[in-house]
């Protein structure tokens, strides 16, 4: 059996802003995580607004070209 590994194919400033991309790629059939290490935002959980060090949008290998294509970013 083979692991997935997960892939960032965007940093985003806001937690919210991570959020609207995860919707866009599963909206898309993709899969997709938003981490970060202070993802609870500068005023506690459920703040979506700006992050001291960004949120990851992660995805698996397998689908890595097709959400940057999504997002625009391209590598």
């Amino acid at each position: 059996m083979t692991t997935q590994r997960w892939i960032p194919v965007a940093t985003y400033a806001a937690g919210v802003e991570a959020d609207i991309a995860v919707a866009r790629l599963e909206s898309a059939g993709i899969v997709a995580v938003a981490r970060g290490n202070d993802i609870t935002g500068i005023f506690g959980p459920g703040f979506g607004g700006a992050t001291a060090r960004g949120v990851a949008v992660l995805v698996p290998t397998d689908a890595v070209d097709a959400a940057r294509e999504i997002l625009g970013t391209v590598r």
